[in-house]
């Protein structure tokens, strides 16, 4: 069972984080924003998160290009 938890937790990790720690941390950043507006001010906030990821993205290839 914990060898299982162990792989598990490793795989989650993998696919959350990825390469790309920074990208994972806007991400969860954008999802407590857009769910605060939602909550607090009652913001219909659902376009934050695509504008986020996409922003994320280009910010991440821009990065991994210049690296190259």
């Amino acid at each position: 069972m914990i060898t299982w938890l162990k792989h598990a937790g490793a795989f989650a990790y993998d696919f959350v984080i990825g390469d790309d720690w920074r990208g994972a941390v806007v991400v969860a950043l954008a999802l407590a924003v857009t769910a605060l507006l939602t909550r607090a001010v009652h913001l219909d906030a659902w376009w934050l998160l695509p504008v986020a990821i996409v922003a994320v993205l280009g910010w991440s290839l821009r990065r991994a290009v210049r690296a190259r």
